[in-house]
């Protein structure tokens, strides 16, 4: 049996800026944890407690 593609459209009426908001939204939410962890490692090195390199050491 020969396989089916599938082929999926989607029609939305919405501006851009209101669907990437909402989509924005959906991904904050399915990696909460994630965007936390972001969120506190961002205001670390905003703190002023050293900036450091992609391997933890200081720069």
């Amino acid at each position: 049996m020969k396989e089916r593609k599938l082929n999926y459209r989607f029609h939305n009426p919405n501006p851009t800026a209101a669907t990437a908001d909402y989509l924005l939204k959906i991904f904050m939410e399915a990696n909460q944890e994630k965007v936390q962890h972001a969120i506190q490692a961002a205001a670390d090195t905003a703190d002023g407690s050293g900036e450091k390199d992609n391997e933890g050491r200081t720069a």
